[in-house]
């Protein structure tokens, strides 16, 4: 899968996750948020979200924190 993490109108980082046959630029034209804070490729393991590549059209690349925002918003509301 791809993804990208915006940044939304609260400063929170969002990440969207989206097939592969869907373009990073295609689904940025479709977001409201401003800032694209980082983007590439996630798969998930038994341990957990890897996040790797990058998106050459949106001049952003994964970062070592993404795995971890992606993980913490799958978190969010299983309390």
């Amino acid at each position: 899968m791809k993804y990208i993490i915006f940044e939304d109108f609260s400063g929170q980082a969002i990440p969207v996750l989206f097939p592969d046959r869907i373009n990073h630029d295609e689904l940025r034209e479709q977001m409201p948020y401003a800032t694209v804070l980082s983007a590439g490729y996630v798969n998930h393991t038994g341990g957990g979200f890897i996040c790797h590549g990058e998106s050459k059209a949106l001049g952003a690349a994964a970062s070592v924190t993404d795995a971890a925002v992606i993980e913490r918003h799958f978190q969010q509301g299983t309390d």
